[in-house]
């Protein structure tokens, strides 16, 4: 870590920069030498999980578009694919509900995370005041909604499978704009017509990158798994001590239902550390002393 921060001071680049940089070298080079690894990811091409594995694996990378989330883990879980990446957590919708239910049932890894911000164009052929639909997906719009109703409040808003595809049916049609990534604008042929329309401008979308190998503890990681508990008083007060006992910061939970059981839940959670830690390794051992069921879904650096 400090020989890539001393290098991205030496070269005049961010730090994040230079990865993603030593990322393309390296995966023009895998290809250029015929090493196949398909990645798999939401597309279609410059959806955002599409720029999200660019960033992660360089734009010589075998990327893969699938058609919904649940498709790039059964990729993974039939061997046609070496990793995903999806979707977990964005910073203004919150938690990713398909991603949570893949992990809940495949058997999968988390081996890194990519943390994208998420800066929504209004694209399109037109002028502004010309725009009398606005195409993208809901969580989009949703995303810009306050800024919609602002600025373009007799557009009809119209949902669609993604961002990327958003741009291509702007590209078709006349008084349509779409809601979606610089990048998909460019590619598609549309101008920008207005940019950073999404409501907070801290937007961040979280990716999971997702395969079956384990990750070596690199100093700066985290650890996420999931669990499930007797459905009882105090029993994730309980479990919660497991990690003040080791001093083990949780940095994130959430609760998901499970199918078909009432009153059930499954809890994912994210803690700062490896699993190799000593430290890590002891709040994992008693916390499964006091589960039902608990998965570790992998320990990987943090985005």
């Amino acid at each position: 870590l400090m020989l890539d921060e001393c290098l991205a001071e030496r070269i005049g680049l961010p730090l994040d920069d230079l990865r993603t940089l030593v990322r393309h070298v390296e995966s023009i080079c895998q290809r250029s030498v015929g090493q196949r690894s398909p990645v798999v990811f939401l597309g279609p091409i410059y959806s955002y999980s599409y720029l999200a594995a660019v960033k992660h694996f360089g734009l010589g990378a075998d990327l893969v578009p699938v058609t919904t989330i649940s498709a790039a883990f059964e990729e993974l879980v039939r061997g046609q694919a070496k990793f995903g990446v999806v979707p977990i957590e964005n910073s203004t919708d919150g938690r990713i509900v398909d991603t949570l239910g893949m992990f809940a049932r495949s058997p999968v890894q988390i081996c890194g995370e990519v943390l994208l911000p998420v800066h929504h164009c209004l694209l399109g052929r037109c002028s502004r005041a010309e725009v009398t639909m606005v195409q993208s997906k809901p969580q989009a719009l949703s995303q810009c909604r306050n800024w919609l109703a602002q600025h373009v409040p007799d557009a009809k808003l119209v949902e669609v499978a993604s961002t990327a595809a958003a741009a291509a049916l702007a590209a078709e049609t006349p008084g349509t704009a779409a809601i979606a990534s610089r990048e998909a604008g460019l590619h598609h042929g549309l101008q920008v017509i207005d940019e950073n329309i999404e409501d907070n401008l801290q937007n961040i979308t979280r990716f999971a990158v997702i395969g079956h190998r384990e990750s070596e503890p690199t100093g700066r990681d985290k650890t996420s798994l999931m669990f499930q508990l007797n459905h009882q008083p105090g029993t994730l007060a309980a479990a919660m001590i497991a990690f003040q006992r080791a001093a083990v910061n949780m940095t994130w939970i959430e609760s998901f239902p499970l199918p078909n059981c009432p009153n059930e839940y499954l809890f994912f959670v994210e803690l700062e550390g490896h699993q190799a830690e000593p430290s890590v390794s002891a709040a994992l051992s008693e916390l499964r002393g006091q589960t039902r069921r608990l998965e570790v879904l992998g320990s990987y650096p943090r985005g």
